[in-house]
C-alpha cells in the first residue's frame, strides 16, 4: 500500500488491551484511565479478521502491544492466528516483561518472532518508583528466558527522563558490549493527560552521543525504522536513538495503529481516528475503509507547534 505521499505502508501495530499491570508515571495517570466498555473492546476473532484484511492489502509486519499485551486473555490464540496468515514476515511484541518468563516458551511456540522490552532503569528501587510498584527482577528473568527460547533479537526500549535515568545511559550502552541486544533510547513524548509531566522531564536524545563519544554510527538496513543506530567498538549489540521530538522521522513512516477499541490511528500524534471495528461489526467489507485510511495518513505531526493528543499512551498502544 502506498499513501498519498509515496510512503509504503506495511507495518501494523495492534493494541490488544488498554489494561496494564504497571502504572508507569509517564504512561498511566495516577488515578488510572477511563476504561472502555467490555463490549467496545475487540474480540480475538475480530482482531484476526482485521489483521487478515490488512495483510491482504500489503501489511507484512505486525507488532502486538498494549497496555500490557500479556494480561489479555486469548493473546496466545491471537498470535498463533496471525502467525499463520500468509504474508506476515515479522511478528513481534512490546511488553514490560513482568510475565515474560512465564510466557516466553509459549509465545515462541505459537509463532512470535521477537520481543521489545520496556525498561527505563537498571536500578531496582528506581524501577519500583517509576512503575509504581514493579519488580525489576521479574523483568530481568523474563529477558533471560526470551533469550533462551529464541525470541530474538531482543530490543530494550529506554525512555529518557530528565533527573531520573540520564546517569544510567552508559550502563545501558555497556549491555551491548557482550550481548547481541539492541538498547534504544527514546525521547519522552508529551501525550494525553500526562503531557505536562513529560514536558517538564524532557531530555534530548543528543545527550546519549554527548556522553558517549566512542559510539560509531552504522547503517540501518530498515530505512523505515525511526531509530538511528550506533555501536561500541567491538560491541556485539547496537545502540539506537529514537528522537520524535528533536528530529521527527515522518518522511519514512510506514505504520498504522489499531487500538483495543477498534480505532485506526494513522499517526501517533494525531487525534484523528477511524472506527474500523464499527465497520467490521456492520458486516461491511473493510477493504475500502483500509484504502481510505491509508490515503488519509498525514504528511507529518506537529509536536513542535504544541499539538499534543488527548489519548493516553496506554489506550493507544505502546
Amino acid at each position: 500500500m502506498i499513501d498519498s505521499y509515496g510512503r509504503k505502508i506495511n507495518y501494523l501495530r495492534i493494541s490488544v488491551t488498554e489494561l496494564c499491570n504497571l502504572r508507569c508515571k509517564y504512561c498511566m495517570p495516577e488515578k488510572g484511565i477511563d476504561k472502555c466498555s467490555h463490549n467496545d473492546i475487540l474480540r480475538i476473532e475480530e482482531f484476526l479478521k482485521i489483521a487478515k484484511s490488512f495483510v491482504s492489502m500489503g501489511i507484512d509486519k505486525i507488532r502486538i502491544t498494549g497496555g500490557e499485551p500479556l494480561v489479555r486473555k486469548g493473546v496466545l490464540t491471537l498470535i498463533k492466528g496471525i502467525s499463520q496468515i500468509e504474508g506476515v514476515n515479522d511478528l513481534a511484541m512490546t511488553t514490560n516483561g513482568i510475565f515474560l518468563k512465564e510466557y516466553a516458551k509459549d509465545l515462541k511456540e505459537v509463532g512470535l518472532n521477537r520481543v521489545n522490552v520496556s525498561l527505563d532503569t537498571l536500578n531496582a528501587s528506581k524501577y519500583k518508583h517509576i512503575t509504581n510498584g514493579g519488580n525489576i527482577s521479574k523483568v530481568l528473568e523474563g529477558i533471560e528466558e526470551a533469550k533462551k527460547v529464541g525470541l530474538t533479537p531482543i530490543k530494550l526500549n529506554v525512555v529518557l527522563i530528565k533527573d531520573f535515568n540520564e546517569d544510567e545511559i552508559e550502563d545501558f550502552i555497556n549491555l551491548t558490549k557482550d550481548y547481541e541486544i539492541d538498547v534504544r533510547f527514546i525521547e519522552l513524548m508529551p501525550i494525553g493527560a500526562l503531557k505536562y509531566w513529560a514536558l517538564n522531564r524532557y531530555l534530548s536524545s543528543d545527550v546519549v552521543l554527548e556522553k558517549n563519544k566512542e559510539l560509531i554510527k552504522i547503517e540501518n538496513a530498515d530505512k523505515s525504522s525511526p531509530a538511528k543506530y550506533y555501536k561500541l567498538p567491538n560491541g556485539k549489540g547496537r545502540v539506537g536513538i529514537i528522537n520524535p521530538i528533536s528530529c521527527k522521522f515522518c518522511d519514512n513512516c510506514n505504520r498504522l495503529r489499531l487500538t483495543a477499541d477498534g480505532k485506526i490511528k494513522t499517526c501517533l500524534h494525531s487525534d484523528d481516528e477511524t472506527d474500523i471495528g464499527k465497520v467490521l461489526r456492520s458486516g461491511e467489507n473493510i477493504d475500502n475503509t483500509i484504502v481510505e485510511i491509508v490515503n488519509s495518513k498525514p504528511k507529518e505531526h506537529n509536536l513542535e507547534q504544541g499539538d499534543y493528543i488527548n489519548r493516553t499512551m496506554t489506550t493507544i498502544g505502546g
